[in-house]
């Protein structure tokens, strides 16, 4: 890299200067070693050589950062909550070493069970003879920049080499052998799905069914069985899933020919093969309280290299055998070389790297990082990365030893996507550059509008798209929060439930995700424009609706929508003009009447909309004015501070904007939200304090999110609310550390304006209107300082203090 402006290098190259000549040599060599494909091109450009010796300390550092981040273990693991994340693509695997054999869980995006679970897609097994892991040295290495994990082992005389790397662009996994001396290798694929499995209790959290099963729920056994040699394993949907249930308990049977439904014929699974292997009967046994049954392959002789490779194939078919033709069609590429640039360009593409004396500080870098390398896993996804344990959940009882169920449970769902956890996964890929990263995410919503439209009319006869907080991947809501036992004439359209009654305002955050990447990325989000319209539409038609069915107004005597009945997040319920909706509805309206694709009807039409959004509610507290969680409520019924929503996600409230004072009263005054302060799971009390400009405070929540997490792999929070790993614990925080560094208020960008400046960073992020970031901030002051396009640089204001 290259630093272009605020550069104080006077005194920094005379210091260099003094560098011998072999010292410099050494540099260049070190360089050179990692850098090649970038080091000619530079030296070449800066031709000067101070600027040279300049260019090779910075690019030192920044090589010795990423190195830093590599989580390295000198010790085997005690069992499958003490794995390592390793993945690429959509797939994702857990792998750890246990008493000198080597274990992999294998998760991939979109893997739907007919009670939509989001089934694991087996254990595969590593024994070598030999042993070089049961030896006087182990190393087991995540190296983060090349997306790779390495096992070393050493035996006496024999030294072996484990790579395990995801084809980014290929659903196939390597595992890759080479050793110093000649080893017999066994490959077995574990199935505790090898017979048909009665889920009970608790255990249908993994569901859709949930609390509320009718009748037997069952997980049915998978195919698996020797083939060519290696061993091929599949599950394929029966004809009856969970959506038909749904479909009819929510009186939609009339409607079901023109509904989205994913879990219909769908089939996944693979095929593990090995040079020199073949197969070698099977095994049963029981790890964690789980029986599986085992399909074992054997190298044919000793010898010291070996390639396992594992090919996945997910989709809808007919019939088993054209799933397995596509099967043998995925393509095995042994090169790794696109699969590490692919992961390369990711690091350079964003990052923030902590230099402090405070420790928490450096952890949350580090551990920043790291979580953004499990969210990469999942770059390729069909479905979004889960808020409960995205691709990396283990074994349950090693999160509560009270769930002795298989690897395949995680709480709240597999194919149930809670839109108040999901959000917080994917907003901090705006400011680091991941946009491609979140098109899954808007497919998700956008594969379920025609769904969503559907039960609006259905239920209320009037347009729009109904989305719920907890929402099923075929968009209607999950089955068991609806409700069985509802009072007779309940309408169709409502969940009969405490928590989740008259949310719909959550879509919205995802609208605005969408608008957003059209600015940060100049992405064309035409395609998304009848999602948001419709999500908007339904708020019109719908309180107009209610409006008309109390009494002959559709609107109060100020012109605006009577936002009731209404719910601001999960905690403020039955509200009367929720904030959280509020701030929704102006927002993304705002953004939305700035597209330059809308119609001058379409514009009228969504300007007319928005002249009839009520106003924000306030309250005091010790005689300060703060911000109301809505005009009036019924009862609270969670711990969410919704009040702070025009804070963050909406932006109405912040760092040089009006009413910051009130905004900072709320956070700092408000009853219910010290009551509820915390920085645990989902909580977001941190990018608050971020937005306010509360450094001591953001610095406090956000570096608690962001510590190690206690278990050998720091990023494995939880489970929070929620599941372990946690990942709207681990997005949550991201937010927070970004929002300190950066904000941005249309064109406007803000340096630091809640950074602690004892905290020496270097970091790049994005900005709107296709902007990049980067700098170096050491002993207080900013020293390095890039921006991109240079003509953006008149809209940074640095806000550090003193």
């Amino acid at each position: 890299m290259m630093f272009t402006k605020k550069i104080s290098i006077n005194t920094r190259v005379q210091r260099m200067a003094r560098i011998s000549a072999m010292k410099l040599y050494a540099l260049i060599g070190l360089v050179w070693s990692t850098s090649s494909n970038f080091f000619l091109p530079a030296l070449r450009f800066l031709k000067c050589p101070k600027l040279i010796l300049l260019f090779l300390m910075s690019l030192c550092v920044i090589q010795n950062t990423i190195a830093q981040t590599n989580v390295i273990w000198s010790t085997p693991s005690n069992n499958s909550s003490a794995s390592m994340p390793v993945g690429g693509g959509d797939i994702g695997l857990n792998l750890w070493v246990e008493k000198g054999d080597v274990y992999l869980y294998l998760s991939r995006s979109g893997t739907f069970d007919e009670n939509n679970t989001l089934l694991k897609l087996g254990r595969v097994k590593l024994k070598l003879s030999p042993n070089p892991f049961e030896g006087q040295n182990f190393k087991q290495t995540l190296n983060v920049k090349d997306g790779y994990a390495l096992i070393s082992g050493t035996n006496g005389n024999l030294k072996t080499d484990l790579k395990v790397w995801v084809d980014v662009f290929n659903p196939v996994i390597h595992l890759d052998l080479k050793s110093n001396k000649k080893v017999s290798t066994e490959a077995s694929y574990e199935s505790w799905r090898f017979e048909d499995r009665v889920t009970k209790g608790k255990e249908n959290n993994q569901n859709s069914y949930k609390w509320a099963p009718q009748g037997m729920v069952m997980t049915a056994k998978d195919v698996i069985a020797f083939k060519n040699n290696g061993v091929m394993f599949f599950h394929q949907n029966k004809a009856a899933t969970v959506f038909d249930v749904a479909v009819k308990q929510q009186g939609l049977d009339d409607q079901k020919p023109r509904l989205f439904n994913p879990l219909q014929n769908l089939v996944f699974g693979g095929a593990m093969h090995g040079t020199n292997m073949i197969p070698a009967g099977n095994y049963s046994g029981t790890y964690a309280n789980t029986p599986y049954q085992a399909w074992r392959l054997r190298s044919k002789s000793p010898a010291k290299s070996a390639e396992i490779t594992i090919r996945l194939n997910t989709g809808k078919y007919k019939t088993a055998d054209i799933w397995d033709k596509d099967l043998h069609a995925v393509k095995q590429n042994a090169n790794q070389k696109p699969s590490i640039q692919w992961w390369n360009k990711f690091w350079d593409k964003s990052f923030i790297y902590i230099n402090s004396e405070n420790e928490e500080a450096n952890q949350s870098s580090k551990n920043y990082q790291l979580f953004r390398y499990m969210l990469g896993c999942n770059a390729f996804g069909r479905y979004p990365t889960k808020f409960n344990g995205g691709l990396f959940t283990y074994d349950p009882q090693f999160t509560d030893s009270t769930l002795k169920y298989t690897p395949d449970f995680r709480n709240w769902g597999g194919g149930t996507h809670t839109a108040q956890n999901q959000r917080l996964v994917y907003w901090p890929m705006l400011k680091s550059g991941d946009f491609d990263m979140m098109i899954s995410q808007f497919d998700f919503y956008l594969n379920l509008l025609t769904n969503a439209e559907v039960r609006t009319k259905a239920a209320w006869g009037h347009s729009g798209a109904s989305f719920t907080e907890q929402l099923e991947n075929f968009g209607l809501p999950n089955p068991a929060e609806y409700g069985w036992k509802r009072p007779i004439g309940y309408n169709q359209g409502m969940e009969y439930n405490a928590w989740l009654e008259y949310e719909w305002d959550t879509v919205l955050e995802f609208c605005m995700m969408i608008l957003e990447t059209e600015r940060y990325g100049h992405l064309n989000i035409d395609q998304y424009l009848p999602l948001i319209e419709s999500s908007l539409t339904f708020f019109n038609e719908h309180y107009t609706y209610l409006a008309k069915q109390r009494g002959a107004k559709a609107l109060d005597g100020n012109g605006h929508l009577v936002l009731f009945p209404g719910s601001s997040a999960e905690t403020y319920k039955m509200a009367y003009n929720s904030t959280s909706t509020i701030a929704a509805l102006k927002t993304v309206l705002e953004r939305l009447i700035e597209h330059p694709s809308l119609t001058v009807e379409k514009k009228k039409h969504w300007t007319d909309m928005l002249a009839t959004i009520p106003p924000i509610s306030f309250r005091q507290f010790n005689s300060k004015p703060t911000i109301a969680p809505a005009k009036l409520w019924e009862r609270i019924n969670n711990t969410e501070s919704p009040q702070l929503y025009p804070v963050y996600p909406w932006g109405m409230y912040g760092v040089g904007k009006s009413g910051l004072d009130t905004a900072i009263n709320t956070f700092k005054y408000d009853a219910d939200v010290l009551k509820f302060r915390s920085h645990v799971g989902w909580k977001q009390d941190n990018i608050f304090a971020a937005r306010l400009g509360l450094t001591a405070e953001a610095a406090k929540l956000t570096t608690l999110k962001l510590k190690d997490s206690g278990r050998r792999f720091p990023a494995f929070w939880g489970p929070g609310f929620d599941w372990t790993p946690d990942h709207n614990w681990g997005g949550s925080g991201m937010i927070g550390l970004q929002e300190m560094l950066m904000q941005v208020d249309g064109k406007k960008i803000l340096l630091f304006p809640a950074w602690p400046k004892e905290w020496d960073v270097h970091f790049k992020l994005h900005a709107p209107y296709q902007t990049t970031v980067e700098g170096t901030l050491k002993d207080g002051k900013l020293i390095d300082l890039k921006i991109l396009p240079k003509e953006r640089t008149e809209d940074i204001k640095i806000m550090l203090a003193g």
